[in-house]
């Protein structure tokens, strides 16, 4: 009876102490998410660029298209990732840790570009 006991009690803790994980398995990992967001900021950059340098708005929705370009590219749905959002909206830890990968890698993708066009 004791030894049961024990055991009951290691396991709850071990089942506590583990880190939690997407409950969903569908949920992107946070280095595929900051890979999509990263280009999905690249896409909106582009497109504000454009649009306003084209004075009859003939590029209404071609946002859209990019996305689902960078869909298809990193191999995921629109579902998947407004799913993953969600879910990162919902879980502040997680999300911290999304956001400051992203900062970290949008460094590093500026880096060269800094490099070669000093002013």
């Amino acid at each position: 009876m004791r030894i049961s006991g024990i055991f009951i009690t290691f396991f709850c803790v071990s089942l506590f102490a583990c880190k939690p994980q997407p409950a969903d398995k569908k949920i992107l990992p946070i280095n595929t998410m900051k890979k999509i967001m990263w280009d999905m900021m690249q896409a909106d950059e582009w497109y504000i660029q454009t649009s306003l340098k084209d004075s009859l708005h003939k590029r209404d929705k071609e946002n859209i298209q990019l996305y689902e370009q960078i869909f298809s590219i990193h191999q995921t749905s629109r579902k998947q990732y407004y799913n993953s959002y969600h879910y990162y909206q919902m879980h502040p830890n997680e999300l911290k840790e999304l956001v400051d990968s992203l900062g970290t890698y949008a460094a590093r993708e500026k880096a060269p570009q800094k490099a070669a066009n000093p002013k």
